[in-house]
């Protein structure tokens, strides 16, 4: 037994510390005992009276944080700040350098994620027009083709997709639990005074004065939940979906950079700015949290029969503390850009004895692959009508069987200029705004996408431009070329 895997398994989650590769000065952890289902579960598997279940469905925990940049994790070459218990999990399995988000925003690239369609099919290709429900009954989710295996699913975070009470509503996608925000504009508030929670009578749990007291960190709220998920659901296969919502920027009503979090005054360098600070905190506590949820995994037995992920849903901002803190290592653009800036994700694997340790893999691997995994995983049917192939045999360090064809994306149906982007093998193509002459970069020789080849390249110019032509089904809901002019649908009431 690894020595890593020892100290998940005897609650340190602070993993990094232990090992003594934590250096930078930071704040003390805020929270030492687990949540109350969690420490009870705890208490009876350390006394032998309870025993993880030897179900041979295997559990599926997916982390997905919002805005992380490719270079934000120690083990993708962070050197400002360091991501401990992240790249111990890295160490105890598989780290994807190809991975792809399913846009370069939020909405996109989660309905992406839960339907396997990529952005030229998917249901919801942006954050823009705002609607009530962006799924229909109609559409298949991740979450409904678990559940149709026994599986208890469980969600928190920023889903995006519906609001409560619509089509879209988690719970009308498969969901068992939905702990969070529905509603990507009320994600923007860490300290709200009310979180979506469909296991309340009312549907909320009501934090009152919230946003003047700050008694409530919302992120801290939904790692609570998220362990006490876990422990409620040991004696049956369960997916997790924890879509936190760290580091995306708060309201600006929120912090002056908008940047909220406690505890970020003690934290960096002396010479940081204030906004690099608390971005780093940020990730910080996205780190300790995932070190917590992994140890609870650990200590109950179950690392062996789950299967964690860790990745994010689209790059990072790109602006305020992103360059001073090189969130983006040597990629270009960020999050709304469709050059690898914006889309290119860290992506980190672990399932004990099933995926390879300390391994790192160069397959092109993308969030629309993630429905038919996870429907592998769980021996369920895969879907015929969707885009993504099942990335298993490359989580195993193999690789990918078949192989794709392309992978593409889409940006800016409605806002002022519409941009399509391809990967061919190593090749990826870029056209901003319709007409535009197309792009072409090597991304073997070029990650940054510095050298356009287009000229030396005409064949390869048009085979991209073709799929480009033939990737998208028309959605009446994204009408290209039409500027939205709405606004948010949901709005603050405190």
């Amino acid at each position: 037994m690894s020595r890593i895997v020892a100290l998940f398994r005897k609650g340190i989650t602070d993993v990094g510390a232990a090992l003594g590769r934590d250096k930078i000065s930071q704040s003390p952890s805020r929270r030492k005992a687990a949540p109350t289902a969690a420490r009870r579960v705890l208490f009876f598997y350390a006394t032998g009276l309870l025993l993880p279940s030897s179900a041979a469905v295997p559990n599926i925990v997916l982390i997905v944080a919002d805005d992380l940049g490719y270079g934000d994790l120690g083990c993708y070459g962070q050197k400002h700040f360091q991501t401990p218990n992240i790249d111990a999990l890295a160490e105890l399995g598989i780290r994807f350098t190809q991975a792809y988000a399913g846009g370069p925003v939020c909405t996109s690239s989660r309905s992406v994620l839960m339907t396997g369609l990529h952005a030229g099919r998917t249901p919801a290709r942006d954050n823009v027009p705002h609607y009530e429900t962006y799924l229909r009954m109609e559409d298949i989710t991740v979450a409904e083709i678990l559940s149709s295996r026994g599986y208890r699913c469980g969600g928190l975070g920023k889903w995006s997709l519906g609001d409560p009470g619509t089509e879209g509503d988690a719970k009308n996608q498969g969901f068992d639990m939905w702990f969070g925000y529905q509603n990507q504009d009320h994600a923007h508030y860490y300290y709200p005074e009310y979180l979506d929670d469909s296991s309340s009578p009312t549907g909320k749990l009501e934090l009152p004065n919230n946003n003047r007291t700050r008694a409530d960190y919302s992120h801290d709220l939904l790692t609570d939940r998220a362990m006490d998920f876990i422990a409620e659901s040991a004696n049956r296969p369960f997916f997790l979906y924890a879509a936190f919502t760290l580091p995306h920027f708060s309201h600006g009503s929120e912090d002056s950079d908008r940047l909220a979090v406690p505890d970020w005054e003690g934290f960096g360098r002396p010479n940081w700015s204030d906004a690099a600070k608390k971005y780093a905190a940020m990730v910080k506590r996205l780190d300790d949290d995932v070190g917590r949820i992994v140890s609870l995994i650990h200590r109950m037995g179950l690392a062996e029969n789950t299967l964690i992920i860790f990745t994010s849903d689209n790059g990072p901002l790109g602006s305020g503390p992103s360059e001073e803190l090189d969130n983006n290592g040597p990629l270009r653009g960020a999050k709304r850009s469709l050059y690898e800036g914006g889309i290119r994700v860290p992506f980190i694997a672990s399932w004990l004895g099933k995926i390879p340790q300390g391994k790192d893999s160069d397959e092109v691997i993308a969030f629309w692959d993630l429905v038919p995994t996870f429907a592998e995983v769980a021996g369920a049917n895969i879907p015929k009508e969707i885009d993504g192939i099942s990335i298993m045999s490359a989580l195993k360090g193999e690789g990918l069987k078949p192989e794709r064809d392309y992978l593409y994306w889409d940006y800016g149906h409605t806002r002022p200029r519409y941009d399509q982007a391809v990967r061919l093998g190593d090749w990826k193509g870029v056209r901003l705004g319709q007409g535009s002459p197309l792009e072409l970069y090597n991304l073997k020789s070029d990650i940054g996408e510095g050298k356009d080849l287009a000229k030396d390249h005409p064949d390869v110019v048009k085979r991209i431009e073709k799929i480009m032509d033939s990737a998208v089904t028309p959605s009446e809901r994204y009408p290209i070329g039409e500027s939205y002019r709405g606004g948010p649908i949901w709005q603050k009431t405190w």
